[in-house]
């Protein structure tokens, strides 16, 4: 049997395969490569061993579906396979509606017919929208109520899943599914073999490490007004290797009827001010940083309280200092400065 993996080629996607690699499992990775890189996928067959299969297709393609979990035998997916730009999901609603829920609808409707009975799928803590103070950190039962066409679009397919369940324990058949909210993936695997790439850049790391390599003349800080301790916006920062072992982890407890959901994240927030100044120790290098005006819906804090996954699986983030997960996003932009092409 083997584990499909959606976004396979993507950042997350590529972490994903291999650390299920490294698990010892038989992946099948999907990616359309719209966004995906072929090479992070020439670099994984590195460590396959033969136990890694491409297919480029898109998830919304039903008959490329059906016959990869057909062929490949597949009884669980991890799907990853999204658009995931905020501000992008705004200007194009309809084109998200149309790849994240959608095109994951026939997904869904193709596992349900193959018979896979673990699906994990990659959400996201956008669907919480703007968490009241009442709420931070952010625990599993606050409100969604997403305040973004990305968000919602996440939300759907939770909601697709929970009925999708309902329904095949009603009917006798083996389906759960864990929905991982996630907060700010970054960082890159330490052994350099493949790491972050998009195109735009839009993860604050990644902007900040530009900088430091001369790819762009500043970073500015938008919003320093914020009640926060420094001014600036506080996030939580999960490590990429961290997110992928939660994901491993709530696949191989899932039962037939689960329907669970869990927040990834350290469980406490840096600053931008304190993530630019990371960068610049990690680096050793100084560079311009300008005051911008605050952007439209960033909340002043976003910060997860991870406390559910850990008591029902016993996971819990490794890398928790700023620092740490700094040093291995420059261990690979300062190999791959302009992302898999340099």
């Amino acid at each position: 049997m083997a584990i499909l993996v959606t976004g396979g080629a993507g950042y997350i996607g590529s972490h994903a395969v291999k650390g299920l690699l490294a698990a010892g499992e038989r992946v099948v990775a999907l990616d359309n490569l719209a966004v995906g890189h072929r090479e992070a996928i020439e670099a994984l067959q590195t460590v396959a061993d033969g136990r890694l299969a491409f297919v480029e297709a898109d998830i919304g393609d039903r008959d490329a579906v059906r016959a990869t979990l057909a062929d490949h035998k597949v009884d669980s997916i991890m799907h990853f396979a999204a658009l995931a730009q905020v501000g992008e999901s705004v200007e194009f609603p309809l084109r998200y509606y149309r790849n994240n829920a959608a095109s994951a609808l026939t997904l869904i409707e193709e596992a349900l017919e193959a018979g896979v009975e673990r699906f994990i799928f990659s959400s996201t803590c956008a669907t919480y929208g703007e968490p009241g103070p009442g709420f931070i950190p952010i625990p599993e039962d606050c409100p969604q109520s997403p305040i973004n066409p990305y968000g919602r679009s996440k939300l759907h397919v939770e909601h697709m899943l929970r009925d999708a369940r309902d329904a095949a324990a009603a009917a006798g058949t083996r389906f759960g599914f864990a929905a991982l909210r996630y907060f700010n993936v970054s960082g890159s695997d330490p052994d350099g073999l493949i790491g972050e790439d998009h195109s735009p850049e839009t993860h604050l790391i990644p902007v900040v490490i530009q900088a430091v390599l001369g790819i762009r003349e500043f970073v500015t800080i938008f919003g320093e007004d914020y009640d926060t301790p420094d001014g600036t916006c506080v996030r939580d920062y999960i490590h990429v290797n961290d997110l992928i072992d939660a994901h491993i982890a709530a696949m191989r407890a899932l039962k037939p009827g689960d329907g669970r959901a869990y927040n990834l994240g350290i469980g406490k927030g840096y600053s931008v001010r304190e993530v630019i100044d990371s960068v610049k120790r990690v680096t050793g290098v100084d560079f311009e940083v300008r005051s911008g005006q605050r952007r439209p819906g960033d909340p002043p804090k976003l910060f997860a309280n991870p406390a559910k996954i850990k008591a029902e699986l016993g996971w819990e983030a490794r890398f928790q200092s700023l620092d740490e997960i700094v040093a291995t996003a420059w261990n690979w932009f300062r190999e791959h400065p302009r992302g898999y092409g340099s």
